[in-house]
């Protein structure tokens, strides 16, 4: 393992529940949240309430109120990935990865493609030394979102130093680095990769 630091990415970001069964990712970069389009789920105003309630619960670091919140919502909501997700964020940060996977395993049956569900499921992965698990679940993120750059770095920081499949974190450097190009960071994760493979 060389010197050069690289960073897990974690989006610092919640699902909204307006978030639906399918359709094309959308940001909403001003907000820092993530919701899908199209093929929209009517969902009852007390339960979007809730949910708005969890969701800021989030942001604010109260992951156990949160998760409180969000098991009530999954109770009536059960259509959507976008709770099961934010549970699974939850979770997550307060140690419960065990849960976190269940929920995020429930999201991804909603959505296999969900490409949050997928990052947040590869990072768990990682964590627990499943490479090969970690790698399909952010190939996964990035198969319908090849432009979810989270999910790339992590593939490329697995694939460099957990796996060692240097082409791997290439490619997936320099996608994050064409998207990104004043990334000093990336510039030099970009030079190491090349170096070691005599590029």
């Amino acid at each position: 393992m060389t010197g050069i630091l690289r960073a897990i990415f974690v989006y610092p970001f919640v699902l909204l529940l307006i978030s639906c069964a399918g359709g094309d990712l959308k940001q909403d970069a001003d907000k820092g949240v993530e919701s899908k389009k199209i093929n929209h789920v009517k969902v009852d105003a007390d339960i979007n309430a809730d949910f708005n309630s969890a969701v800021m619960l989030l942001q604010q670091q109260e992951y156990e109120r949160a998760i409180t919140v969000l098991q009530s919502v999954i109770e009536r909501e059960q259509r959507l990935p976008a709770p099961y997700v934010n549970i699974a964020i939850a979770y997550s940060r307060t140690s419960d990865l065990k849960a976190a996977e269940e929920n995020l395993i429930k999201a991804l049956k909603l959505d296999i493609n969900h490409p949050i569900a997928n990052n947040e499921l590869g990072l768990l992965y990682r964590k627990a030394g499943k490479f090969n698990a970690a790698r399909t679940a952010y190939e996964n993120a990035i198969k319908e979102h090849p432009d979810y750059l989270p999910a790339k770095i992590n593939l490329g920081v697995l694939c460099d130093l957990y796996m060692h499949d240097y082409q791997c974190a290439l490619k997936q450097y320099e996608d994050y680095l064409e998207a990104n190009p004043d990334d000093k960071n990336a510039e030099i994760w970009v030079a190491d990769v090349k170096r070691r493979l005599g590029q």
